[in-house]
């Protein structure tokens, strides 16, 4: 069944492409969802300006985009995590984590965005490809280290039992 995308549809195709999809797909998840249409000539028209019109978003957006990599690859992200003592995490370093350091920096991405080859757990200097738009990705420093925090007190309440 051929309809044209109302929105950019993932594996499917961008706005304002007609597509070749299957009947249930089409029937059952694209057109309820707003996010294709018969292909008619009034909505091939009228899919031609909201195309002409996302080009032109996508444009401001790349610009902003590029400016946002440029700041995200001058920095090192440092998040400090209790480790063990063959510098093995307890736990890992989340997107979730990632992505409340730069909200502190007073960047905000959506951690969907994140891409991370392995999970972080251990101790040292990584990179994250940050998909920002289409085409453009940052590449973030992260660096982990040791949380001390708390390691100490721990030391002297154990020496001040055994003192006891």
């Amino acid at each position: 069944m051929k309809v044209i995308l109302n929105e950019n549809v993932e594996h499917v195709g961008k706005l304002g492409d007609i597509v070749e999809v299957k009947a249930g797909f089409a029937r059952n998840y694209l057109l309820p969802k707003k996010l294709a249409l018969q292909p008619t000539k009034h909505n091939v028209d009228t899919l031609k300006f909201k195309k002409l019109k996302a080009l032109k978003k996508l444009e401001l957006e790349k610009l902003s985009a590029v400016e946002l990599k440029k700041k995200l690859e001058e920095i090192t992200l440092t998040i400090k995590k209790k480790a063990g003592e063959t510098d093995t995490l307890f736990g890992s370093v989340t997107a979730m984590e990632i992505e409340s350091k730069l909200a502190e920096m007073g960047i905000t991405i959506e951690r969907k965005k994140f891409h991370l080859e392995e999970p972080i757990k251990k101790l040292g200097n990584y990179v994250c490809k940050i998909r920002l738009v289409e085409d453009i990705e940052a590449d973030l420093k992260i660096e982990v280290t040791r949380d001390t925090e708390g390691e100490g007190e721990e030391v002297e309440k154990v020496h001040d039992t055994s003192a006891t």
